[in-house]
């Protein structure tokens, strides 16, 4: 099956942009390939898909789980069972915060620190 055009970039929207990109590029390990006060991008890391975040005025970050201010989209990342807790505080330790709601047994569900959900499955 072929489609109409391909996935190439993930834009999450925030109020600085070059410290979001900072957050994921430690969580991702992919580098900041091209960065100004506006736009950051992420270097992917072969899949064909990367990482961008722009700055919005007035930002106001998803209310998950809640609909108030919907989450819109989240990230969904893949860790081994065996490392969860360690992966938890690394995580935390840039910035993150852990949900109030997690959903399950094989989720955890953070906040960036620009609000935006994201979970480590396993």
């Amino acid at each position: 099956m072929t489609g109409i055009a391909r996935l190439t970039t993930i834009v999450l929207d925030c109020p600085d942009p070059r410290a979001l990109a900072a957050f994921y590029a430690e969580l991702t390990g992919w580098p900041v390939t091209e960065t100004d006060d506006e736009w950051v991008d992420l270097a992917d890391d072969g899949a064909g898909v990367r990482l961008a975040f722009q700055r919005v005025d007035d930002y106001r970050p998803p209310q998950w789980p809640g609909q108030d201010q919907p989450q819109q989209f989240h990230l969904d990342l893949h860790i081994e069972p065996a490392e969860v807790q360690a992966a938890q505080d690394k995580v935390l330790g840039l910035g993150a915060t852990l949900a109030d709601t997690q959903p399950g047994t094989r989720f955890r569900v953070f906040l960036d620190p620009a609000g935006h959900p994201f979970c480590f499955c396993w």
